[in-house]
C-alpha cells in the first residue's frame, strides 16, 4: 500500500458513521485523502464515529439514507470524488430475518442508487462496492470459498448481498467499464476490533457481557467463520483501489479479503480464548431453537495473494489482543482517536517487517 498515493485524493465513502466506515476514515484522512462521507446517524450508541470524533477528519458528512437517490446523487457530485467505496449497508444477519423488505431496499437498491449516482458524477476512476463473505451459496463444506463460487444465501442479509453482487457485475459490463469507470467488489471475512457496539455479533456481544458482569449466551459454539482484525481487510480495499486507477491490467471484478485458513475458528475456540484472557468471563449456550446460521464458511484469499500482492499481517490472537486492548483504554477514558490511528500505524509497522 502506498500512503503517496492517497494524498490529496476525493474519497466518498457511504458508511463512514459504522464500525468499517469509521476506520476506513481514520486510515484515509491520516494518509492525506479527502473523505466524504454519506451515512445515517451512528446505530448504537456508544460509536466509533462519536468516541474518535471523526467528524472533524471529514471534508464533509452526509447524514442520509441510500435509499434517497437524489440526495446521494446531489451528495455524490459535490464531492467530485476519485475513488467511491460503499460500505453503507444493513449489515446483520439476525436482524434481517426481522426487516426483510429493510434489507433488500438498503442492500440491494442501495447499491443499484450508489451505481447511478456514480453514472451521474465525471472524474470518478473507481468504486468498490463491499460485500461479504456470506454471499456465497453455502455447501457447508470444508474448503474454502474462491471467487468463482457460486453466489447465494439462506437468510435475507447473505441473500441481499449476492443480489448486490450481481446488480455489480451487471453495472460494470452494461454502463461502467465502457465509462471507463472500474468497479470491483470486496468480500471479507468476519471482521473484529474496538469501536464496534453492534448488536447480534460476538465480540461486542462479550464485551457487553463483561462490562455488566454476566455471561456471554452464545448460540452456535461449534460455527466456524473467517476472524480478522478489520485492517486486514481494509488494507485490501485499499491496495485494490489503488490498483483499479493506476494499473493497465483489469482489475474491476470480485476479491475476497480473508485471514489465513488456520484462524476460521469456532466460537467456542474465541470465546475460551477470550475468557483465559480476561479474568472473571464467563460463558454459557442457548439451547433454544434459533434462526439458521452457516455452520462452516471460510475464504480462499489465494487471487488477492497473487495478484494484489496482499496477504494477512495480524493472526487471530494478535486481532483478539489488539481488540481488548483498545476496548481497555477506552474504558479508561483514553483519546480514542490516538489510540485508533497508533494501531493502525502498528499494523502499518507489521506490514513493512512482512
Amino acid at each position: 500500500m502506498n500512503p503517496e498515493f492517497w494524498r490529496g485524493k476525493r474519497v466518498f465513502l457511504t458508511g463512514h458513521t459504522g464500525f468499517k466506515g469509521g476506520w476506513l476514515t481514520l486510515w484515509l484522512s491520516g494518509m492525506g485523502a479527502e473523505v466524504h462521507g454519506y451515512a445515517l446517524p451512528p446505530a448504537t450508541e456508544p460509536n466509533l464515529f462519536t468516541v474518535a470524533d471523526l467528524h472533524g477528519r471529514l471534508a464533509r458528512s452526509t447524514i442520509a439514507d441510500i435509499r434517497e437517490a437524489d440526495s446521494l446523487t446531489r451528495a455524490m457530485q459535490a464531492a467530485r470524488p476519485d475513488v467511491v467505496f460503499h460500505l453503507a449497508a444493513q449489515p446483520l444477519v439476525r436482524y434481517s430475518y426481522t426487516a426483510p423488505v429493510e434489507t433488500y431496499a438498503v442492500n440491494v437498491m442501495g447499491t443499484v442508487n450508489l451505481l447511478e449516482a456514480v453514472r451521474q458524477a465525471p472524474g470518478v476512476k473507481a468504486v468498490i462496492n463491499v460485500t461479504t463473505d456470506k454471499c456465497y451459496e453455502n455447501r457447508e463444506w470444508v474448503w474454502p470459498y474462491r471467487e468463482n463460487e457460486a453466489l447465494g444465501g439462506f437468510d435475507p442479509y447473505s441473500s441481499s448481498k449476492a443480489c448486490s453482487e450481481l446488480v455489480t457485475a451487471a453495472y460494470r459490463r452494461s454502463f461502467l467499464k465502457p465509462a471507463g469507470v472500474h468497479l470491483a467488489s470486496a468480500r471479507a471475512g468476519n471482521v473484529i476490533g474496538g469501536g464496534d457496539w453492534a448488536a447480534d455479533r460476538l465480540i461486542p456481544d462479550f464485551l457487553r457481557a463483561l462490562d455488566a458482569g454476566r455471561a456471554l449466551v452464545i448460540r452456535s459454539p461449534m460455527a466456524t467463520r473467517p476472524w480478522q482484525h478489520v485492517l486486514e481487510p481494509l488494507s485490501g480495499y485499499l491496495v485494490l483501489a489503488e490498483k483499479l486507477v493506476t494499473e493497465e491490467r483489469d482489475f474491476a471484478e470480485a476479491w475476497n479479503f480473508g485471514p489465513e485458513e488456520i484462524d476460521a475458528r469456532p466460537v467456542q475456540w474465541i470465546v475460551e480464548s477470550l475468557c483465559q484472557q480476561v479474568p472473571g468471563a464467563i460463558w454459557e449456550c442457548n439451547a433454544s431453537p434459533q434462526p439458521h446460521e452457516a455452520n462452516t464458511l471460510k475464504l480462499d484469499s489465494s487471487k488477492a495473494k497473487a495478484r494484489l500482492g496482499w496477504r494477512p499481517r495480524w493472526n487471530l490472537q494478535t486481532a483478539l489482543d489488539m481488540t481488548l486492548a483498545w476496548h481497555r483504554a477506552w474504558k479508561q477514558g483514553s483519546d480514542m482517536a490516538a489510540i485508533s490511528v497508533q494501531q493502525i500505524q502498528e499494523y502499518e509497522a507489521a506490514a513493512k517487517q512482512a
